[in-house]
């Protein structure tokens, strides 16, 4: 039978035999080449080093209020939105009267009953000028009615004040307007409104908080507040500079001084921690806003241009620090070193190392 393709010679199938062999034995020779023998080292070198304790928390304003009345009822109308700058006596909102109908009639049948009071002490008055003309009653009984009707002349003109106020929700005593619209009790930005027209509201009194009707604050005052780790509020003192990061301005520096530390820890996610402020110094044209997140770098202590290391080649034993030096291609030799200042990440070495000389890196043990 013939074959529609010619069959390769012998030689030809010998060559190929040899040429998949070399290639074989290259591959065997790579995968069982030795790793390279050079060791990991770094080098003592001059670096700024910063000591720093971490506070985390948010931009807050020093003095925040909450707008309250006192008067109860609904709110009848609000004059201003949230962000809005109001200055100290502009009004801000409306609390129009609402009373249930047995106030409003309670209020009227007062003011009948007091009047009446007030028609018979009147007349008793008038029957007393009379005695004593006629030398029948004495001065001390003239004075006590003169006193009784003072008193009630006074409660009727409280409970027709009162009538007014609940009608009309206005009122004017003693050339002073008594009004249900509530102003501003500081000159600041409006900075939240927790009430909308026809909600009620409890008024503030002494054995109730009453209804907070908006928050306000002076931004002009803005600092931080958070907390501080415990292992570092021993380290830190009022005036310490510091450096803020704030979330929502990234790259913008902004710079302050703590100006208080707490005396008393609290519990915060099974740590514990202090809490402090920082007043800010300079902000660096960023505009700061009230809830912004930020971090607060302490600046324990600061030395520029040191020797140093990075803490991970050194090893910590019996309150002395070592290193490892190279010796030869594979010998190393233990040095003990003084160290000072660390970030955490690099550490000054105070002495028993030189500048430019080489450190062994630590050897990686294999995960078995």
């Amino acid at each position: 039978m013939k074959l529609p393709f010619k069959l390769p010679s012998k030689k030809w199938i010998f060559i190929g035999a040899a040429a998949i062999l070399v290639i074989a034995v290259a591959v065997i020779a790579a995968s069982g080449k030795k790793p390279d023998s050079k060791r990991n080292t770094v080098k003592v070198e001059k670096k700024d080093i910063v000591q720093k304790a971490l506070a985390i928390g948010s931009l807050e304003p020093r003095d925040e209020v909450a707008v309250k009345s006192k008067i109860s009822g609904v709110v009848g109308r609000i004059y201003v939105d949230v962000g809005a700058y109001v200055h100290r006596g502009q009004p801000l909102l409306e609390v129009r009267p609402d009373p249930t109908p047995m106030e409003l009639v309670e209020a009227k049948r007062n003011v009948e009953m007091v009047e009446i009071e007030l028609k018979t002490l009147q007349k008793e008055m008038e029957r007393g000028d009379q005695l004593k003309q006629k030398r029948l009653i004495s001065d001390q009984e003239i004075e006590n009615l003169r006193r009784r009707y003072e008193e009630a002349d006074l409660r009727f003109k409280i409970a027709r004040e009162r009538l007014q106020l609940i009608e009309k929700g206005k009122v004017r005593i003693a050339d002073t307007d008594i009004e249900t619209v509530i102003k501003a009790p500081i000159s600041g930005y409006v900075l939240e409104k927790s009430v909308n027209v026809g909600d009620p509201v409890v008024p503030l009194t002494s054995y109730q908080a009453g209804t907070e009707l908006m928050k306000m604050a002076d931004m002009k005052d803005i600092l931080f507040k958070g907390t501080v780790d415990e292992i570092d509020v021993g380290k830190i003192h009022e005036g310490m500079p510091a450096e803020l990061q704030v979330g929502a301005l990234p790259g913008k520096p902004v710079k302050g001084h703590v100006s208080l530390i707490s005396l008393k820890a609290r519990k915060q996610e099974n740590t514990t921690v202090f809490p402090i402020e920082v007043v800010i110094d300079d902000a660096a044209g960023a505009v700061l806003r009230a809830g912004f997140s930020a971090n607060v770098n302490i600046i324990i202590a600061k030395k520029d241009s040191v020797l140093s290391l990075p803490e991970r080649v050194v090893t910590f034993r019996n309150d002395s620090s070592f290193v490892r030096i190279p010796e030869g291609e594979k010998g190393s030799q233990e040095v003990a070193i003084e160290t000072g200042l660390s970030d955490a990440i690099q550490i000054e070495v105070v002495s028993g190392l030189e500048n430019d000389r080489e450190v062994l890196e630590k050897e990686v043990k294999p995960i078995t």
